[in-house]
């Protein structure tokens, strides 16, 4: 069979695949043919870069295997991102795309791929299989510092000014990303209701944001601990350069070997590194440190609860494919969960908001700023590797926009008999 005929073929293929999904969508071929044959330039098309796509798509047909072919540039998205491929998508089921289509058509067509090289490079088949952590300092290190010691540098060209890396709030869905950052700081102070005086944790504290925010405006004695060195480094210049040394103090330091008591902990974008299985030594951690009258607040990514647990440890290939190659040893619970663990490991549970649309919006936001610095993330930490952010964040966005993936703010105090440590009703939280 002869390169020539396989194209013909795929072409047939391809025109018959549009026509029966009524997607306005075309393919640009290796050879610089178009699907359907005189495509506008300025049309949403996917494009393929050479026969091998094919090959190694009907050998494999994977989640991982679109993902190499996407870093690589082998795959592509012609006059638009994975936001437009997505609205596309929506208006059509899976199932109902798998009926409509000629299986002996296809068939017949992809057959004639089978033993076509797959050419490369694959550089995502370096990175092993992803495990679930077994919650000991040196491996949650490993992880960590995976995820977060890219490259400061490359975290600027997308995040706000103070450098947040978690979910912002949005008083206002047109508000820019520092302005939602800034909100989200706030709110989270007001609802651990802070003071002047107050011992506060931050686990997780990443860059330092919210350590440096809760000290200079609410007088707080702030400590964080993180396992990112890179996020160490630069959270101690910040600390220096707004001279808060006498309110915050940073350690690099897995938050089990803490000592002492908090009248406020925030765990903030970090539950999710911890692992399933360890959860009950988690909550026994936070419950050891926090003062009998203190608040405790979990900000923290979920999945919807299935039908029963065995259901619940499935997992789909898409956030398989984020555990491996952007969060080792993430795990993610249900609500349920988290409300379960909270109160069998001795918390009462005050309050549970759910900011799911803030975080669709935070990943856009985040994935159009890495776009624009396209150019500048490639120098930085290479083109594979810029091209896996930016389908993560759109993957991200997707995910919560569409109600696979949510995002909860729980805030609870140390069971005891009495009044909670809050007030009658929750106004001052929006005054």
């Amino acid at each position: 069979m002869s390169a020539e005929s396989r194209l013909a073929g795929l072409k047939i293929l391809l025109a018959h695949v549009r026509d029966v999904t009524k997607l306005e969508l075309g393919f640009v071929l290796w050879d610089g043919s178009t699907v359907p044959a005189g495509l506008s330039p300025d049309a949403l098309a996917i494009a393929i870069a050479d026969e091998g796509v094919i090959g190694a798509l009907v050998r494999k047909p994977k989640l991982d295997t679109i993902l190499n072919l996407w870093v690589t540039k082998r795959i592509d998205i012609r006059n638009g991102t994975a936001f437009d491929l997505g609205g596309l998508g929506s208006s059509v089921r899976g199932r109902d795309l798998r009926a409509a289509v000629d299986r002996r058509l296809a068939f017949s067509t992809l057959l004639k791929f089978l033993f076509v090289p797959r050419g490369g490079p694959w550089p995502l088949e370096n990175i092993h299989e992803d495990r679930p952590s077994d919650g000991s300092e040196r491996e949650n290190k490993t992880n960590i510092q995976y995820h977060y010691d890219v490259s400061n540098t490359f975290y600027t060209l997308f995040l706000d000014p103070e450098m947040v890396y978690s979910c912002a709030y949005f008083t206002n869905w047109e508000n820019d990303i520092a302005q939602a950052q800034r909100d989200k700081l706030e709110m989270i102070c007001r609802k651990l209701r802070l003071k002047a005086g107050d011992r506060f944790l931050d686990i997780g504290s990443g860059w330092g944001a919210l350590v440096c925010h809760a000290a200079k405006n609410y007088g707080v004695q702030a400590h964080g601990v993180t396992l990112s060195q890179t996020q160490f480094d630069l959270a101690q210049e910040k600390v220096k350069r707004l001279g808060l040394e006498d309110r915050v103090t940073l350690e690099l330091r897995d938050y089990r070997t803490l000592d002492g008591k908090f009248d406020k902990i925030a765990s903030i974008g970090m539950f999710e590194h911890v692992g399933i299985d360890n959860h009950p030594a988690y909550f026994k951690s936070v419950k050891k440190l926090l003062a009998p009258d203190g608040l405790y607040l979990h900000h923290a990514i979920t999945r919807p609860a299935k039908r029963d647990d065995k259901a619940f440890s499935k997992k789909r290939p898409e956030y398989v494919a984020m555990t491996r190659y952007i969060f080792p040893g993430g795990e993610l619970d249900h609500i349920g969960m988290s409300t379960t663990n909270l109160e069998r490991f001795g918390f009462e549970v005050h309050d549970v908001e759910g900011w799911r649309e803030h975080y669709a919006r935070t990943c856009r936001l985040w994935h159009d700023r890495l776009l624009a610095n396209y150019d500048k993330a490639v120098q930085e930490v290479g083109e594979p590797k810029t091209r896996l952010w930016l389908i993560y964040l759109a993957g991200c966005s997707l995910g919560f926009a569409r109600n696979t993936m949510r995002i909860f703010q729980t805030v609870a105090s140390v069971r005891k008999r009495g009044p909670a440590p809050l007030p009658p009703t929750r106004a001052d939280l929006y005054r």
